[in-house]
């Protein structure tokens, strides 16, 4: 069976959700009139990834400037599910394709990381909430638990997302492996040198096809008022890309590519997956779990739980 899909290195327009939809309504239009039946999105496209940015904040001090910017990270998130995810559903049930989007979700007070997935016929089929937000990240975004590790079974096969730094975390991707995934999506804010070997990696690994997408964005993107410690050009490039798709032995099949916003495509053999895991299935003939097991709690861990 031959699969078209696509990534889409695109950049947000940071804390303007509206715009920001509007540009992934396009590019998911353009997805399906390419004949993809999956695109994969960058994270934290909904609402931008606040690169260079430290909401003025060091041990055992906070100021007002720095709950201002939070604020307005805040206000630009979305709650899942909500107007934004229905608008991206319609989009993808027009296109007659599959998406997976990085967005900023808020609950209570609190901002995740999150992977969204949409159906073709425009189903929320749900979430995946980053389990680890990296370095500064910490500061401002919450943490997921195994609640949201899906894998969804679809027709162009298993369908799961890990997010960015999320793939460096071996026991992550082997509670993924053991749920059969079979095209593996990573959004991400990596642009380094060092992203695509890990994502060849990942595909040797888990004998799986790999998708992965980076923003191209620029400081101009941000809004003037925006303190990125990174640098105050406007036309300082803070993401350059890097997005690929990978086989499962480890061919990159398209990109990676920098510098400028595209749609990747390639076409998927599916039937490579069987071929691929005669000699390396590491979830079954390799595991050895006489040797190694993994336990993963996927309950959702809740601050209060109620009894009638």
């Amino acid at each position: 069976m031959i699969v078209r899909v696509a990534v889409a290195q695109v950049g947000a327009t940071p804390f303007d959700v509206a715009a920001t939809l509007d540009k992934a309504e396009r590019w998911i239009a353009r997805a399906g009139a390419s004949g993809c039946k999956l695109v994969v999105f960058p994270e934290a496209l909904i609402a931008g990834y606040p690169k260079g940015s430290d909401f003025d904040i060091s041990v055992g001090r906070r100021t007002e400037r720095g709950r201002a910017e939070f604020a307005r990270y805040f206000e630009a998130s979305i709650q899942v599910p909500g107007p934004e995810t229905e608008r991206l559903g319609e989009a993808a049930r027009a296109a007659g394709c599959m998406v997976v989007i990085g967005v900023m979700e808020r609950e209570l007070g609190t901002l995740y990381c999150t992977a969204l997935f949409l159906g073709s016929d425009g189903t929320l089929l749900g979430k995946h909430r980053k389990l680890m937000p990296t370095a500064g990240e910490r500061l401002v975004w919450g943490f997921g638990d195994g609640s949201t590790l899906p894998v969804f079974t679809t027709e162009i096969g298993n369908v799961g997302a890990v997010i960015c730094w999320e793939n460096y975390m071996p026991m992550l991707r082997m509670a993924m492996y053991a749920k059969g995934i079979s095209i593996y999506c990573a959004p991400t804010a990596d642009d380094r040198e060092t992203w695509l070997p890990t994502m060849r990696h990942i595909a040797l690994e888990g004998r799986c096809f790999v998708l992965t997408a980076c923003q191209v964005i620029r400081l101009g993107d941000y809004p003037p008022d925006y303190r990125c410690l990174i640098s105050a050009d406007p036309a300082a490039l803070l993401m350059r890309g890097g997005s690929a798709i990978v086989d499962p032995l480890g061919k990159v099949i398209a990109g990676p590519l920098f510098d400028e916003e595209s749609l990747l495509t390639a076409e998927l053999d599916l039937d490579v997956l069987a071929r691929a895991k005669f000699d390396f299935d590491v979830a079954g003939h390799y595991a050895r779990p006489d040797v190694f097991s993994l336990t993963v709690n996927e309950s959702a861990q809740s601050a209060v739980t109620r009894k009638a």
